[in-house]
């Protein structure tokens, strides 16, 4: 996030697209509320009528796969009615003239044509984010999943910089992570392209300091994201893989290919606090201690660094991640040691400039401290790029609507979507295991539009068939008004039923994310036979 958590209480309008917010984050969406109570507008942009709905002054219930549509849309409407912050754009950006070029294509009518929704609606969606004086965005994975989600993202940060919303308090583009310590895997270099820090293993500098800091040579060249390893590993490139806190079984699109390829990797480690449905596919699990059993620091989506204390010892053989990792480095013949995840904190700080002021004592002092804070007296930075933008100058960044890889036809006459429920985290590893959250909601399900249901012979409560062109699952079928008649929802938490044996892997080229947000499916009801022996469908 460029701003903070408790920021948008005091945002004057707040643009949520591709969030469902109070069910994936409910304490963010809880302050969006308070915002709303204090007299602040809210736009939503999202294929299903979510909760936030209700709260909402404009809803632009837009097509699977349109974002970038409707962003252009948004953005020809606040030109073309001279609603820019033109002072702005002149002293703190450059490359607005290709935008302005760009954005020209898509009017408030074009754009309502390709998202399915009502042009007067874009407009009005318009004037309120250009005439609020603070405008915060927030999003999720409703923008970043789809294979032109990078350009979704780009087109979200153009958005903000066009009405002058980078750099202020209550405004910026806030991405809502989707794990609790997401933020800080990043920021310790768990990406192929970076070290702690986001510094760059291709820059020859930054090398340099982190071979002297550890004591190794260290390779320059990019390494690959998850989605790339397990193509890999199935065309059997990658003979060893090293899985920690990961469930691709559950978690991953194509989930036929995704067990093909992790049944065909020679040697497979997992590391995790259960034996998940990728554990145990594995030939050898490293049983990991679980928040409660270890100490050390979570950053969280407003880059906010936070301690996590031990609360038990850890239970049975498990070790905390950091004395598994070290005691692995030393047997590959890397005599490194520590004592402790602070004397571990502490040479983060030393090599990580936005890390720098950051202590235990400091964030046992203040309980918690946001990046950057490069010195020991800094106190964390609330928003970024106050008075300028981290680069120099904000670059314009504009994209040309595409089409998701797989649009609906004759065979496949639908468009899947997928998301989280609240009572569920990302593949129930944890969730799955609690009795009140499994009645909550114990299975997985499709949601369908009731005019759909009724052409099919669905009924609240039908076992349906689920296909697309990877493959198929029977599920429970939910007839709601949420969506639109051509569009479907399953949530990806449940190996049963699981959605992600539908989605399709296909990438975004710059990202890498796959488009988990749409792809073209089929529904049929499906007889259900009861026996005392067994289930079966017919």
């Amino acid at each position: 996030m460029t701003n903070s958590i408790n920021e948008l209480i005091d945002s004057d309008v707040i643009f949520i697209t591709g969030s469902n917010t109070t069910e994936s984050h409910p304490v963010i969406g809880a302050k969006i509320r308070q915002a709303k109570k204090k007299g602040a507008k809210i736009i939503v942009a999202e294929p299903r009528k979510i909760d936030m709905v209700e709260d909402a002054d404009v809803f632009l219930q837009i097509t699977p796969g349109t974002n970038i549509a409707l962003y252009n849309g948004i953005m020809s409407c606040i030109i073309s009615e001279g609603l820019e912050a033109a002072e702005y754009i002149k002293e703190r950006t450059e490359n607005y003239d290709a935008l302005v070029a760009t954005v020209a294509d898509f009017t408030p009518e074009v754009a309502a044509e390709i998202c399915g929704i009502d042009a007067e609606d874009i407009k009005t969606a318009a004037r309120m984010y250009a005439e609020g004086a603070k405008g915060a965005i927030v999003y999720c994975m409703g923008v970043t999943q789809h294979s032109s989600g990078t350009e979704g993202v780009m087109s979200l940060a153009n958005l903000a910089l066009l009405c002058g919303n980078i750099g202020i308090e209550s405004g910026g583009i806030n991405p809502l992570r989707g794990q609790n310590n997401v933020q800080g895997a990043c920021d310790m270099g768990g990406l192929p392209g970076t070290y702690p820090g986001y510094q760059k293993v291709t820059e020859p500098a930054v090398k340099e300091k982190f071979e002297k800091a550890w004591g190794v040579e260290l390779s320059d060249k990019v390494g690959l994201t998850l989605t790339e390893i397990v193509g890999k590993a199935g065309h059997g490139e990658i003979k060893v893989l090293y899985i920690m806190g990961e469930n691709p079984m559950v978690s991953d699109p194509d989930l036929a290919h995704v067990e093909e390829a992790l049944k065909n990797t020679e040697f497979l480690v997992v590391q995790d606090i259960f034996l998940t449905e990728t554990a145990q596919l594995a030939d050898v699990v490293l049983p990991a201690a679980t928040f409660a059993e270890k100490n050390g620091t979570f950053s969280n989506t407003e880059r906010r660094v936070q301690m996590v204390r031990k609360a038990i010892e850890p239970v049975g053989q498990c070790k905390p991640d950091w004395e598994i990792l070290m005691d692995l480095l030393n047997k590959l013949g890397i005599e490194k040691t520590y004592a402790s995840p602070e004397e571990i904190f502490t040479e983060i700080s030393s090599v990580t400039p936005s890390y720098g002021g950051i202590t235990y004592g400091r964030l046992e002092e203040l309980g918690g401290l946001q990046w950057p804070c490069p010195t020991a007296d800094h106190a964390g930075t609330k928003f970024l790029h106050s008075g300028k933008c981290a680069r120099g100058l904000g670059l314009f960044k504009p994209a040309v609507f595409k089409p998701s890889a797989e649009v609906p036809c004759a065979d496949f006459p639908l468009v899947m979507t997928t998301g989280r429920v609240l009572y569920h985290y990302h593949t129930r590893t944890m969730t799955g295991k609690v009795d009140g959250l499994n009645a909550m909601c114990p299975e997985s399900f499709v949601e369908i539009n009731p005019d759909a249901a009724r052409k099919l012979s669905i009924v609240e409560g039908d076992k349906v068939r689920v296909s697309t062109r990877r493959g198929q699952v029977v599920v429970t079928a939910k007839v709601t008004p949420k969506l639109k008649e051509n569009v479907i929802f399953m949530p990806f938490h449940f190996a049963v039923g699981a959605a992600n044996t539908l989605t399709n892997p296909v990438l975004d080229p710059i990202a890498k994310i796959p488009e988990y947000k749409s792809c073209a499916a089929k529904l049929e009801k499906v007889a259900w036979d009861w026996s005392e022996e067994t289930d079966q469908i017919k």
